[in-house]
């Protein structure tokens, strides 16, 4: 990845998971996601508070009234509300964030990243969710293989510590002749053909 592609790559990520969550209609809230154990409501919750950390990581600001990996799945008055205050800090933080600094803070268990690994830790947790809530409420997807390709990139140096504290599933076996944009959500324990077998 170029230097300072992560700030492209952070930006259409970002754009992903507003956009889709704009687009959620008023019924699908409550529907299946391919999270499992999550509604589309969670799912967003948790998108929510994992920018929230990530902006409070870089900033040292306050982090997530809610723990993002037990989303209640109620939000009070305006459902978006919360999601674009976490997006515009998250966007903040990584605005005073050098092209090349080797130590970023992240909330992930590593700790500090260089920021190119960092950044697409973000955009990776903010545009999978966005395909989860996509596909749930019958969106088109936000992923391409141009944005899965730096985005597995990262990945691959990343995830596998974090499936031992259950944040991601099993990675899944894509076939042969998958794009990369299955490559990349079956690395994430996710069926591309969702609904179907399930993280």
């Amino acid at each position: 990845m170029a230097a300072g592609q992560w700030r492209i790559v952070l930006d259409e990520a970002h754009r992903a998971l507003r956009t889709t969550a704009q687009g959620i209609p008023a019924d699908a809230w409550d529907r299946s996601t391919p999270c499992e154990r999550w509604t589309v409501t969670q799912v967003l919750q948790h998108a929510t508070g994992d920018q929230i950390g990530y902006a409070a990581a870089i900033t040292g600001g306050v982090g997530p009234d809610e723990d993002p990996f037990a989303p209640s799945g109620r939000i009070e008055g305006d459902k978006l509300i919360g999601l674009n205050s976490a997006l515009d800090a998250s966007a903040r933080a990584w605005a005073g964030v050098g092209d090349d600094d080797p130590q970023v803070p992240t909330p992930l268990p590593q700790g500090a990243l260089p920021a190119q690994a960092a950044a697409v830790a973000c955009a990776l947790d903010a545009v999978v969710h966005a395909w989860d809530i996509a596909v749930a409420t019958g969106q088109p997807s936000p992923l391409h293989d141009d944005l899965a390709r730096p985005l597995l990139e990262v990945a691959r140096q990343i995830v596998e510590p974090l499936r031992a504290y259950g944040a991601y599933a099993a990675a899944l076996d894509p076939g042969e002749k998958a794009d990369e944009v299955s490559v990349l959500l079956a690395y994430f324990g996710r069926d591309p053909q969702w609904p179907g077998t399930r993280d």
